[in-house]
């Protein structure tokens, strides 16, 4: 049995926004109200922890990011010295966990 749809939500928005949006459901043959739900059901919305734990990832990310370019940056000076081949091997290892750290964050990320 179809559940009939009574509860009204209302929106503020201007003019164009409201063209805009009628001609979008226009354009997918489908009523404004129809697209809404549609958006809606396909939006993922952030908890406030969620967006906290994603800006300090980032954080730590751009400061690994820091470190890295300040170790290549060392590496390409003292190119011929037998420390920046470990120092090189290092990062070349160090780039593989971070590919794989980020592939385990973006399965994590679409499991949400």
């Amino acid at each position: 049995m179809a559940q009939h749809r009574t509860v009204m939500v209302a929106a503020r928005v201007t003019p164009a926004e409201h063209a805009a949006w009628r001609a979008k459901a226009a354009a997918a043959g489908v009523s404004p109200s129809a697209l809404l739900r549609e958006a809606m059901a396909r939006t993922r919305t952030w908890t406030a922890t969620a967006r906290t734990v994603e800006r300090e990832r980032t954080r730590q990310i751009a400061r690994i990011g820091n470190n890295l370019n300040q170790l290549v940056r060392w590496a390409n000076t003292h190119r011929t010295a037998a420390e920046a081949v470990s120092v090189i091997a290092h990062l070349v290892s160090f780039e593989r966990a971070l590919l794989h750290v980020a592939r385990i964050a973006e399965e994590a990320d679409d499991a949400r």
